[in-house]
C-alpha cells in the first residue's frame, strides 16, 4: 500500500488549515455535515434526469454514530458517493471544492450547495488524530478508502461498501488537561452542535440516543411496588431542516413565530412585532427580525453584544453578525439567511464588501418603516418598545452628530405638559399655532417639577406646548437635531425666548438702565456664579429665575459632570429678575438704603488702662478691654429681642410672605425668610447674595 504525499507546499497549507483558519474547534462537525448535505443535493439532482438512480428526496439522509469504546466518531450519508479519482482530486488537493464545481457546472434552483473552498473536510483534523473516508459512488462497482493521520500523506486503497454514499470515520485524539476531545462523543453535545450550526440542513440529520422511561407495572405487584426507570436507545431527528423563515406565511401562525422566538434567543415574553423580508437581487437574503416585548437585562450595559444570527444555506455562520444592524437598532434580534455571502475561508466571518453594505441598508429601512407602522396602526405595542428602547433611538441620533435625524426623527416621542401623555414630533408640530415659531421643551428629573418652571408656565400661557425632557440624553439629541421639519428646538432656560412684548422690551430696558448699579451690587456679591443679572419682564408671578448662555445648558452641566473627566464643564448663568414683582421692589429698596463708604480712620494707639484700686473687680468684656463690663443674660433681663445688626434700631420682628413692600426693610435680615419662599428653590447662591444686599442695607 504505497504512502501518497502531499506536496510541500501543501503541507504548509494543511497545517495551517489545522492550526491556524478555524477560531473554534466544533466548527468541525458543521463542515463535515455540509459536505454529507452537499453529496445529498447532488445525487438528488442527478435523479432528477437519471430515473435508474431510483431515489427520491425522502431517501436521502446523514447519520451520526459516536463510539466511546473505540473513540471513534462516524458521519455516514447516502449522497452521490466518490470515485477513486474525485476521492484523489477532492481530498488529496487542498482548496479544491468539488462542490463548487458541480454548482458551476449545474446551474439549477433545485441545487442547494454550500460548499465553496475545498478546505471544510480538513477541519476534522483538530479533533481527530486519523481520518478514514470510504466511499462508493454513484453507479461504480468497487469503494474506495482514503486514510490519513495529518501532514504526512494519504493512502488509497480498495474497500467493501454495499451501499452508494460516503462514511467518515474520526478517531479522536486523546484528552490533555485543556483539551477535552470525548466531549464529541457525548450525544447531548453532538445534538447541541446539529441544532446551533446545521439545524436547517434540508436532510435529516439521524442519532441513535439512550433515553429513560419508567417500567410498566406489573400485574401482581404490592401495595409496596416502587416504580422502576428503564434505559432505551431511539433513533432521534437532531434537525429542523426547514427553517420557519423559508416555510410560507400562510402557513406559519403567531404563536409560531412566537414560540421560534422565545427558544431561539431565551426571552420569556413574546415580541412586540414580527419583521419578515425577502430581497433578491444584488442582494439575495431572506430575514425574519423580531421587536422585544421588555428589554434585556444587560441592554444598556457594555456586555450587551448586539447582532443578527447568520446563515449561508441554512448553515449558520455566525451566532451574532454586529454589522448588520445599525447601534440604534441593536434591539433588534433575528436571523438572516443568504445564499451568495462573501465569506471568509473558515465561514466564520464575513467579507467586508458591497453586498454586506447593501444587505444592512436593506435591513436598516425595512425595521424603520415597521417601527413607524406599528406607530400608527398600534400606538399601545408602540408606547411599550419607546419605554423599552427611545432610549437607543435617541442615542442614535446624538452618536451620529445628526446624520441619521431624518430616518429617526419621526420616531421620537417626548411628554407633552399640555396634553399630558407622550406626543411624536409631528404631532406637536400639527398642533402649533400659527404664530409659534419654534418646538419649545425643558430638561430635568420630574415633569411635575419642569411644569412648574416660571418660563414653562410663560410658554404655556401663550397656548404653546411644552415638550418634558427627563432623560440624561434628551437634550443632547435635541441640540443635535437643532431642527424638526424647519421647526428649531428652544431651551426654556437658554437664552431670550421672545415671547415678550414690545411695551414689556421697552420697560424692561429702562428697568435695566435704572437699576444697574443695584445688578452689580448683586452680582458681584455672587462672585462670579453669574455671569450677568438682568430683567425678565415674563415672569409673572414668579420673582426670579436662572437660565444659562452658550451651548451647555444647566441640565447638561449636570449630566456631564457625573462623566469621567468632567472637571471644568460648567454653564454660564443668567441670574433673572422679575421687574413687577414684591421681591424687586424690596430689593430696590434695600440697595437705595446702602450706607455710603467711609474713608479708613487713622490708627491711634490704645492705652494701658490704669486699675482703680477702690473700684470692685467687674468682668471684662474679651473683645474690648475699654467696653462696659459683660453683663450676664437671662430671660428676665430680656423683655423684647434685640436687633443684632444695631442695637440702637426697634425690636426685630417676625416676618411673612404676606409683609407688605413698605414693611419689608424694616425687619433687616431676618425679611430673608419670607424672600427664600418666595424664591421656592432657587440657588442657595442667589438667596445667599441677596441676604448680603439686606444685611449691608441701612436697616
Amino acid at each position: 500500500m504505497a504512502m501518497h504525499q502531499f506536496k510541500a507546499e501543501s503541507k504548509k497549507l494543511l497545517d495551517l488549515m489545522i492550526n491556524s483558519i478555524y477560531t473554534n474547534r466544533e466548527i468541525f462537525l458543521r463542515e463535515l455535515i455540509s459536505n454529507a448535505s452537499d453529496a445529498c443535493d447532488k445525487r438528488y439532482f442527478k435523479s432528477l434526469t437519471d430515473t435508474s438512480i431510483g431515489i427520491t428526496k425522502d431517501d436521502l439522509k446523514i447519520h451520526i454514530q459516536p463510539d466511546k469504546d473505540s473513540r471513534t466518531l462516524t458521519i455516514t450519508d447516502n449522497g452521490i458517493g466518490m470515485t477513486k479519482e474525485e476521492l484523489e482530486k477532492n481530498l488529496g488537493t487542498i482548496a479544491r471544492s468539488g462542490s463548487l464545481d458541480f454548482k458551476t457546472e449545474n446551474q439549477s434552483d433545485n441545487i442547494d450547495i454550500i460548499g465553496q473552498f475545498g478546505v471544510g473536510f480538513y477541519s476534522a483534523f483538530m479533533v481527530a488524530k486519523k481520518v478514514t473516508v470510504i466511499s462508493r459512488a454513484q453507479g461504480a462497482d468497487t469503494a474506495w478508502k482514503w486514510e490519513s493521520t495529518g501532514v504526512e500523506g494519504y493512502t488509497l486503497t480498495e474497500a467493501d461498501k454495499e451501499d452508494v454514499g460516503t462514511e467518515i470515520i474520526l478517531v479522536l485524539k486523546d484528552d490533555t488537561d485543556t483539551d477535552k476531545y470525548s466531549e464529541y462523543l457525548e450525544d447531548y453535545e453532538l445534538a447541541n452542535l446539529v441544532k446551533k450550526y446545521s439545524d436547517y440542513i434540508r436532510f435529516p440529520i439521524t442519532m441513535y440516543r439512550e433515553k429513560s422511561r419508567q417500567k410498566p407495572k406489573p400485574e401482581d405487584a404490592g401495595d409496596d411496588y416502587k416504580p422502576e426507570d428503564e434505559t432505551y436507545t431511539e433513533l432521534e431527528t437532531l434537525n429542523s431542516m426547514v427553517p420557519i423563515w423559508k416555510r410560507p406565511k400562510n402557513e406559519v401562525k403567531d404563536e409560531d413565530y412566537n414560540e421560534f422566538y422565545k427558544n431561539k434567543f431565551m426571552d420569556y415574553t413574546d415580541p412586540l412585532r414580527v419583521i419578515t423580508s425577502r430581497t433578491e437581487g444584488t442582494a439575495t437574503y431572506t430575514a425574519l427580525l423580531f421587536i422585544p416585548g421588555s428589554t434585556p437585562y444587560d441592554y444598556y450595559t457594555k456586555e450587551y453584544e448586539k447582532g443578527l444570527a447568520l446563515y449561508a444555506s441554512g448553515v449558520m455562520i455566525m451566532e451574532k453578525c454586529a454589522d448588520l444592524l445599525p447601534d440604534y437598532f441593536s434591539f433588534v434580534k433575528g436571523v438572516v439567511d443568504s445564499e451568495d455571502l462573501s465569506l471568509n475561508i473558515s465561514r466564520e466571518t464575513l467579507q467586508k464588501d458591497n453586498q454586506l453594505k447593501l444587505m444592512r441598508n436593506s435591513l436598516e429601512k425595512k425595521i424603520k418603516n415597521e417601527l413607524h407602522a406599528m406607530l400608527v396602526n398600534d400606538r399601545e405595542k408602540y408606547e411599550t418598545f419607546w419605554k423599552n428602547f427611545g432610549r437607543q433611538i435617541k442615542f442614535g441620533i446624538y452618536g451620529d452628530y445628526g446624520m441619521h435625524k431624518d430616518l429617526l426623527g419621526d420616531l421620537l416621542m417626548f411628554y407633552s405638559a399640555k396634553e399630558k401623555k407622550l406626543v411624536t414630533l409631528d404631532e406637536y408640530v400639527e398642533k402649533m399655532p400659527e404664530e409659534q415659531k419654534c418646538i419649545y421643551f425643558a430638561a430635568g428629573d420630574d415633569t411635575d417639577r419642569l411644569g412648574k418652571l416660571p418660563n414653562a408656565q410663560l410658554v404655556l400661557s401663550k397656548g404653546y406646548d411644552l415638550l418634558l425632557c427627563t432623560e440624561d440624553v434628551d437634550e443632547f439629541c435635541l441640540q443635535m437635531m437643532r431642527d424638526y421639519k424647519e421647526k428649531e428646538f428652544k431651551n426654556i432656560n437658554s437664552g431670550d425666548l421672545g415671547l415678550e412684548t414690545e411695551d414689556e422690551k421697552k420697560a424692561a430696558e429702562a428697568a435695566e438702565t435704572e437699576n444697574k448699579d443695584l445688578f452689580e451690587e448683586i452680582k458681584k456679591d455672587l462672585n462670579g456664579k453669574v455671569k450677568e443679572v438682568k430683567v425678565n419682564p415674563t415672569l409673572q408671578e414668579h420673582p426670579v429665575t436662572l437660565s444659562a448662555e452658550g451651548g451647555i445648558s444647566m441640565e447638561m452641566e449636570k449630566v456631564l459632570r457625573r462623566m469621567p473627566n468632567a472637571e471644568g464643564v460648567e454653564s454660564t448663568k443668567v441670574l433673572e429678575l422679575n421687574p413687577n414683582h414684591t421681591v424687586f421692589a424690596a430689593l430696590k429698596a434695600a440697595h437705595a438704603e446702602l450706607p455710603a463708604p467711609e474713608p479708613d480712620p487713622e490708627p491711634t494707639p490704645n492705652p494701658e488702662p490704669t486699675p482703680d484700686p477702690d473700684t470692685p473687680d467687674t468682668p471684662v468684656s474679651p473683645e474690648d478691654p475699654t467696653t462696659p463690663p459683660v453683663q450676664d443674660a437671662t430671660p428676665d433681663d430680656a423683655e423684647t429681642p434685640v436687633n443684632p445688626e444695631n442695637p440702637s434700631n426697634p425690636p426685630v420682628q417676625d416676618a411673612t410672605p404676606d409683609s407688605t413692600v413698605a414693611a419689608l426693610p424694616k425687619t433687616g435680615v431676618n425679611w430673608f425668610t419670607a424672600l427664600a419662599m418666595a424664591l421656592s428653590g432657587m440657588a442657595l447662591t442667589v438667596a445667599g447674595a441677596f441676604t448680603s444686599l439686606f444685611a449691608k442695607s441701612k436697616h
